[in-house]
């Protein structure tokens, strides 16, 4: 009993004197806790809040785009295809950082249509008026059929670039690989493709691509 009590006061002894020199130590790691910048914090973040536009018309779609960036919402991906409750549907997400003042109000412009020589001059129109391209899906609408749709995007209060446009469209991935260099080749940059089956062309591979243009 007595190597027993002994025991138990010693380790008792131990643990008192682990603590006191632990006690030394924590004013060094209280410091370099101190020093740890104050936005590592999760809720200082940015917090973001997004619209969606769904709709089978792409008159409409234009229309509600440029009145979500009026309210400073602007373009971030869009998509074709079957919906629960609106069919076949071209669907938009916009977002907008929560409480900050956007000084940039964006302006958008859809392009729709079944021939891509259509589009092809749809877009040159719109890139000498200063729109950038942001995104292309294809889907069938109300009205229009199959159709290829391109959105773009301008500031209007900002010194715009021209752009110069060229949409390649072929049923064969061999030949789009070809066209592509070739248009690399003239200093174009790819910017979008999509897979589908247009009214015009039946099932292709379209591709959009651009330049700067020269003033």
């Amino acid at each position: 009993m007595y190597v027993r009590a002994c025991v138990c006061v010693f380790c008792l002894m131990v643990v008192i004197l682990g603590q006191a020199v632990g006690a030394k130590k924590r004013p060094v790691k209280t410091e370099l806790n101190a020093a740890a910048p104050a936005s590592a914090g999760p809720s200082l973040g940015r917090q973001y809040e997004y619209r969606i536009l769904a709709t089978n018309k792409t008159s409409t779609m234009q229309k509600e785009m440029n009145q979500a960036a009026e309210a400073g919402f602007r373009f971030e991906g869009t998509m074709g295809g079957e919906t629960s409750f609106g069919g076949s549907e071209v669907v938009v997400v916009m977002s907008r950082v929560s409480g900050a003042e956007e000084k940039d109000r964006y302006e958008y412009k859809l392009l729709a249509t079944s021939k891509t020589s259509t589009m092809q001059k749809e877009l040159q129109q719109a890139g000498n008026a200063g729109f950038q391209y942001k995104g292309q899906t294809v889907f069938s609408s109300t009205f229009g059929g199959k159709e290829v749709v391109a959105i773009l995007e301008r500031a209007p209060e900002a010194e715009s670039d021209q752009w110069e446009y060229k949409l390649l469209a072929t049923s064969r991935t061999s030949t789009m690989q070809k066209e592509l260099n070739e248009a690399g080749g003239a200093g174009f940059a790819f910017v979008g493709v999509t897979v589908g089956e247009s009214a015009f062309g039946g099932k292709e591979v379209i591709s959009i691509l651009r330049r700067t243009s020269v003033r």
